[in-house]
């Protein structure tokens, strides 16, 4: 099992009050309807107040390293990171269970 974990911190001059950080939320929350292979998929703001604290982050579990390729190619998740990409940098760490 693989553990995914993305954690997105808005650029400068985004924030939630932007429309496109809405946009990219909800696609954030099809990613687990619209991919195939995840068994698990978690997403949610960041609730905490801390400088270091991240905007965003989106939990992923599935099976193995080759369905976690088919979920990074899939094209609605490139549609949904290309969101991300315009609005917020990020960071991901993939974790074997």
């Amino acid at each position: 099992m693989i553990r995914h974990i993305v954690l997105f911190k808005f650029k400068p001059g985004f924030s939630w009050h932007d429309p496109a950080a809405l946009a990219a939320e909800r696609s954030s929350r099809l990613v687990g309807e619209q991919v195939p292979g995840l068994l698990h998929w978690q997403v949610g703001r960041n609730t905490a107040d801390r400088p270091i604290a991240y905007d965003f982050a989106a939990i992923g579990l599935l099976p193995d390293q080759d369905t976690l390729r088919s979920y990074q190619d899939h094209p609605f998740h490139q549609e949904s990171a290309a969101l991300w990409s315009a609005i917020s940098t990020w960071v991901v760490a993939d974790i074997e269970e």
